[in-house]
């Protein structure tokens, strides 16, 4: 089944070309089904380029999902035009009396500032307490999930002697997780970040479990205990060349910048990366929709308020 979007997003084209399954809103209104609610809150710069990523992953699953795309009210982004902001966003205030089966946080460029710096930090704590009242099952990536340890369970991100960029190799460390079927024993993600989480933060918290892991990357993926929350600090989102810009970009602004490792064949940048890490990406997201939001939400979107009320006073702003 496909994922549902508007007839002219950009990324439409994109993904019809590589065979993604998407279905325009038209089409869909023909279909006497209930399809799953998903919001993207995307806090990404390069918001056309995360879109594509994550409608690709989210398309490659036999459920109808609408998307919501989510921008913050408080940043104005300067590397999107605005038409496109006007056309397929919509703001928190849009959509806090509604609910949603599922909801994913984006990462930001912003990890090496503090919280309370991030000029859209109060909106996106809002938008989580949202998600804790008003969403069944979130996944929380990159700086988005180090956003979401902090304020849920106040966990620290920590910086690092410098940035990690690469593709590393992960073990799973609890194999019988529904998030981990038909996935092999090892498998490879990218990173990208300057800062870390440490076990030994994740550990005091009682409500978490650490699900995979890196020797050379630290946690790749740890997630609540009752399955509504999951927080990856990779990039398993990425596509073949985003190292390779984020890389060449730095280069440019004068940075010291390392090699991405793993990366290149031969550690040789001006040779095409190979991907390694496809087909996990498409399990992994495919696995979250079955699992943690299509198995576990109501029939009626918003019996999902009334059975998450709120343990930290969150606001219920989906009861109808």
């Amino acid at each position: 089944m496909p994922i549902k979007i508007a007839e002219d997003l950009p990324a439409r084209n994109i993904l019809e070309n590589e065979n993604i399954f998407v279905m325009t809103e038209s089409r869909a209104l023909r279909q006497d089904i209930r399809p799953l609610e998903i919001v993207i809150v995307n806090l990404m710069p390069t918001k056309i380029a995360t879109e594509t990523q994550l409608l690709r992953l989210l398309g490659n699953s036999p459920l109808q999902v609408n998307i919501t795309l989510l921008r913050t009210e408080r940043h104005i982004s300067k590397n999107t035009a605005p038409e496109h902001l006007e056309r397929f966003y919509k703001t928190f205030s849009d959509i806090k009396r509604q609910a949603f089966d599922g909801m994913i946080i984006t990462g930001a460029p912003v990890e090496q500032l503090d919280f309370k710096e991030v000029d859209y930090w109060d909106e996106l704590r809002e938008i989580i307490d949202f998600a804790e009242a008003n969403v069944l099952s979130t996944l929380y990536v990159c700086w988005g999930a180090q956003a979401g340890m902090f304020h849920l369970y106040g966990i620290p991100k920590h910086p690092m002697e410098k940035k990690l960029s690469g593709i590393y190799t992960h073990t799973i460390t609890k194999p019988l997780n529904k998030i981990f079927r038909g996935f092999d024993d090892v498998f490879h993600a990218p990173h990208s970040r300057y800062t870390q989480t440490l076990r030994a933060d994740v550990e005091q918290i009682g409500a978490l479990e650490i699900l995979a892991e890196s020797d050379q990357a630290g946690i790749l993926l740890l997630a609540s205990k009752d399955g509504r929350r999951h927080f990856i600090t990779g990039h398993l989102e990425y596509d073949r060349d985003t190292l390779d810009g984020e890389y060449r970009r730095d280069l440019a602004k004068g940075l010291n910048a390392a090699i991405p490792e793993n990366y290149y064949p031969d550690n040789d940048p001006s040779r095409t990366p190979i991907m390694t890490w496809r087909a996990h990406a498409h399990l992994f997201f495919s696995n979250w929709l079955n699992y943690h939001v299509y198995q576990e939400t109501p029939y009626h979107i918003y019996d999902i308020a009334r059975q998450h009320v709120p343990s930290r006073g969150f606001s219920q702003g989906a009861m109808p």
